[in-house]
């Protein structure tokens, strides 16, 4: 499938796509607390995209390692050792967890997508750390696309930083293309060689979303199809933004 290149008018739209999915994480952000579940903070997310004219972008969202089972809710709330795709329930937070709150919202047709991992009140160092190591991957990332890089910068950047902090990086899981679909051209992983893959145009429209675990990346799928852990318990993190690529700074999508 050929990475598609947006207009000026189809990247607005993204935008705004991405400025109501910030807003649904930042309602969201301020509901994490111990007690709260993570259903109550689904219904946050998708009121706030609702009452923006937009639809949540992964509810109904097809399985597809298990069809038949498509994604039931608005969010993706993955707590310590859930890397993606936990589907909001009645647990409840506690303190020291961190939970990683993946939203995707789509306007008048175009997705934004992009997640967060916090802490439930006091957390401990390790988790801090590994907080502040994965979300500086993000932006490391967003730095290096502009005109001129190729898609494995974007990858060597974020495996450099990682493995340079002592974590690990998930290869089982990557960044993407967004656009119309929630998921396009090009993938985009959180490994790889610098000076490999495609050139990056003014236009291109993607995902980064570094996702790192404090032990070995491996992991397993639970058995409710979706929530994907560690297999040894460990904590991971994940953050994302959706950008596009310009003549100059990149442009992030998903913020307010």
């Amino acid at each position: 499938m050929a990475i598609i290149i947006k207009s000026a008018g189809e990247i607005a739209l993204m935008r705004e796509a991405g400025r109501i999915n910030a807003l649904a994480h930042e309602a969201m952000a301020k509901a994490v607390r111990p007690g709260v579940t993570t259903r109550e903070l689904d219904r946050i997310a998708e009121k706030v995209i609702r009452s923006h004219g937009a639809t949540p972008a992964f509810k109904g969202y097809p399985n597809g390692s298990f069809p038949g089972h498509p994604y039931p809710a608005t969010i993706n709330a993955s707590i310590n050792d859930e890397l993606v795709h936990g589907i909001p329930s009645r647990r409840k937070l506690r303190a020291g967890d961190i939970i990683s709150l993946d939203c995707g919202t789509v306007y008048k047709g175009y997705v934004g997508d992009s997640a967060v991992t916090l802490p439930v009140g006091e957390i401990s160092d390790e988790a801090q750390r590994l907080l502040q190591v994965t979300e500086r991957a993000l932006w490391l990332a967003i730095e290096v696309s502009r005109e001129g890089k190729r898609i494995g910068d974007i990858s060597a950047t974020i495996q450099e930083w990682v493995e340079s902090q002592g974590f690990e990086v998930v290869r089982e899981y990557t960044g993407h293309g967004v656009g119309r679909d929630m998921h396009e051209e090009p993938q985009i992983l959180n490994w790889g060689k610098r000076d490999r893959g495609v050139p990056l145009r003014k236009g291109m429209t993607y995902a980064l979303e570094p996702m790192v675990t404090v032990g070995p990346p491996n992991l397993y799928t639970g058995e409710d199809y979706w929530t994907v852990a560690t297999e040894d318990g460990g904590l991971c993190a994940h953050f994302e933004h959706s950008l596009a690529v310009t003549d100059g700074e990149p442009d992030i999508l998903t913020i307010l």
